[in-house]
């Protein structure tokens, strides 16, 4: 596995309103990207493990696929063609530690442990009319603490396609198989289909009523992810996973 890089979605906007800061024009065509950590992945069942629940432990339920050997300099069509598989991932964010990383001017690191994927992935043709144009049009499910809290359609506001995100990185670099690239959370502009993070519910609360009201996990909390085709079949089985203290 290589280091996944993650572009924000939908969700970045309401996070910006909510802070009455403007999206700039960049956002919409030039993606916004991180490397994360790939010396710790988990499994879709292991626990979130966390040293201090202070820290705002939060859920990121995206879509990301596995890539082959891309060279740099590959366009955003051609780049499709390097997608191998395609799985669910939760690229868990300690929020409260976010923006004293992001002061330093380097980006994240303490604030983003270890990331869970889904226990399938598949091949972009098993998703059969669900994968179009670079994306995965099916809903993405979020059930935290056994209450659905999102049902997002991971498609139709993706502002990047996988191709154009591979692409991104492509300008100065060779992507080696095994790449994982993420969607960012999956968001969408209809706030009546929940959210995807638990970031994005305080930014519309932020929004709505001047303040977040929903506190981020504890100990004990859990999560569940999942995706379902057109035939109502689960597509790369559930992340469940339960929030603890280390040891």
């Amino acid at each position: 596995m290589r280091d996944p890089d993650v572009v924000a979605s939908q969700y970045d906007v309401f996070v910006r309103k909510a802070r009455n800061a403007e999206v700039p024009e960049s956002f919409y065509t030039d993606p916004l990207m991180y490397q994360g950590g790939s010396d710790d992945f988990i499994g879709p069942r292991d626990a979130i493990v966390c040293a201090n629940p202070e820290w705002g432990i939060d859920f990121e339920s995206e879509v990301a696929v596995i890539t082959s050997d891309v060279p740099m300099g590959t366009t955003s069509d051609e780049a499709l063609e390097g997608i191998r598989l395609v799985m669910l991932a939760n690229d868990v964010s300690l929020r409260n530690l976010i923006p004293a990383e992001l002061a330093k001017g380097f980006g994240f690191f303490q604030s983003k442990p270890a990331t869970a994927f889904g226990p399938v992935a598949v091949t972009p043709d098993e998703l059969g009319a669900a994968w179009k144009g670079g994306r995965v049009h099916l809903n993405l499910e979020s059930v935290w603490n056994g209450k659905r809290v999102g049902l997002c359609s991971a498609g139709d506001e993706m502002t990047f396609h996988f191709g154009q995100l591979i692409a991104h990185i492509c300008k100065t670099r060779n992507v080696r198989a095994g790449s994982i690239v993420g969607s960012g959370t999956v968001s969408n502009k209809d706030w009546s289909r929940g959210y995807s993070c638990i970031a994005e519910k305080r930014a519309i609360e932020t929004i709505e009523g001047g303040e977040p009201k929903t506190a981020f996990m504890q100990y004990g909390d859990t999560i569940r992810i999942e995706m379902k085709g057109l035939d109502g079949a689960s597509v790369f089985g559930a992340i469940e996973q339960t929030v603890r203290a280390p040891g």
